[in-house]
């Protein structure tokens, strides 16, 4: 029978005050009691319009369907036909912008919660399977994927699926990329992402850590050795600062650096060989998924928090769920506040943080209200540590080594959208390296795009 309750089903978490002080993941995950109930509430409406909201195209209404059942593992093999990151995607993707905002049930009451289920279909998968995945067989043609973020996984296993020889080269030791490096072990346990990873080493997938493509090899010597096409995915990782004064005193951290200290070095743990500063008082400049990840994990170091962020509430671009949750462990919001000067003592560490007051004027040119400068409305916020989240931008590395690369103002790699193929002949790029900081999904989506477009190209290459 179906669910017709206006309301989803709630998902369990930690409680706020506990999980503050630890590193943990927050939300619990869907009972296959509760998963089930859940499914019963998808009208599995004929038209999917849930499905035109995934950029990964997953068939949605059928993996559910297989939810109502109890057939956990066959809701896995459809989603997995589309995605090769589904756990991953149910903890991250921001679902309420994309397949959930398309579902019918969200026009009277609330959406069917689509990304909760993909976690339960993909936790279930990883816990009750055995089954070895299948190596396909070799076509005997190599493609070189750079970086082992979302897109370049994608890339990676779509091609994998189909029988080429991929080699993902990754710079830093370990495999994953933002997945590792930039989201939290509470809201994305490194132990998924591995579990993602050593699904596509099964498939025959090469990773090779430690590799700087433009410093140790660059794309003009991977087609040298063999390669008949490339893939970009070398993210945006280089921080963008204000240019504001003090940004140089120490207990100033770009958010990407103080992320892949706790996340990637785990410096949060006793004993571990990366510093990090456990401040009193840390100030988060910014709004978006990137600042709250920042912000919890201060607070988790024992910090008292607060977000500055120039526009209200209602513009904060961060997950609603996300917000909901940092307001929970009592992180502090100061809204309508820009950062002008960051002061310090004698000692060169950060002692203040120097703001305006804003309110907001006519739409700029992304759309959104633009905050002006209330006169004679400066402030200070005591702080010893301010983290910049305001956004960051694809490193030029491979920009600068790489010849007849095209690329914008931004340092975006210029790629057709539809084929993702770049400038260069064979050369195909997606996710961060092209459009700038985006979501997980969007670069998946990039990811798979490329990866037919290789696959077209090759076939007569």
């Amino acid at each position: 029978m179906a669910n017709m309750s206006l309301k989803r089903n709630e998902m369990p978490t930690q409680d706020a005050k506990i999980r503050a002080t630890n590193f943990c993941e927050v939300a619990l995950g869907y009972s296959e009691e509760t998963a089930i109930d859940e499914a019963l509430r998808c009208l599995n409406c004929k038209n999917a319009p849930c499905v035109s909201g995934c950029p990964v195209n997953i068939h949605i209404p059928e993996f559910i369907e297989k939810v109502k059942t109890g057939d956990f593992e066959g809701a896995y093999q459809v989603i997995y036909k589309s995605s090769s990151l589904p756990a991953v995607c149910g903890r991250v993707c921001p679902q309420e912008k994309q397949c959930e905002s398309k579902c019918i049930r969200g026009i009277k009451g609330e959406s069917v919660g689509i990304g909760r289920l993909e976690r339960f279909v993909a936790d279930w998968h990883n816990a009750h399977t055995t089954e070895n995945i299948a190596k396909p067989q070799s076509n005997g043609k190599k493609v070189a994927v750079i970086g082992s973020g979302p897109s370049g996984l994608t890339c990676a296993g779509e091609l994998a699926k189909k029988g080429y020889e991929v080699t993902v080269f990754e710079a830093l030791h370990t495999a994953g990329g933002v997945l590792v490096y930039g989201i939290p072990e509470f809201r994305l346990p490194k132990a998924i992402v591995q579990k993602e990873v050593d699904a596509l080493k099964a498939l025959g997938v090469d990773l090779q850590t430690n590799v700087v493509v433009g410093k140790t090899i660059t794309i003009a010597e991977l087609f040298d050795e063999g390669y008949k096409a490339v893939f970009i995915g070398s993210g945006a990782g280089l921080p963008r600062f204000m240019g504001i004064e003090g940004e140089s005193l120490n207990g100033v951290y770009s958010a990407n650096e103080f992320l892949t200290r706790n996340n990637l070095m785990k410096a949060y743990l006793d004993g571990s060989d990366t510093p990090i500063f456990k401040a009193k008082h840390t100030v988060v400049v910014g709004g978006g998924n990137v600042a709250m990840d920042a912000a919890r994990t201060a607070k988790r170091l024992g910090s008292d928090v607060t977000i500055v962020y120039r526009r209200t509430e209602k513009e904060l671009p961060a997950r609603l769920e996300e917000v909901h949750h940092a307001k929970e462990e009592g992180i502090n919001f100061a809204m309508l506040t820009n950062p002008v000067k960051i002061n310090g003592d004698q000692n060169g560490w950060v002692e203040s943080i120097v703001c305006d007051k804003m309110e907001l004027s006519e739409p700029d040119e992304s759309g959104r209200a633009r905050p002006v400068k209330i006169p004679d409305s400066e402030f200070t916020i005591t702080a010893d540590c301010v983290i910049m989240s305001i956004g960051t931008s694809p490193n030029p590395l491979i920009k600068d080594t790489t010849e007849g690369l095209e690329v914008n103002k931004y340092g975006g790699i210029v790629v057709t959208e539809e084929t993702a193929l770049t400038s260069l002949k064979g050369v195909y790029a997606g996710g961060d390296a092209v459009t700038g900081a985006a979501t997980v999904i969007s670069a998946m989506g990039a990811g798979k795009t490329a990866a037919k477009s290789i696959d077209e190209y090759l076939k007569n290459v």
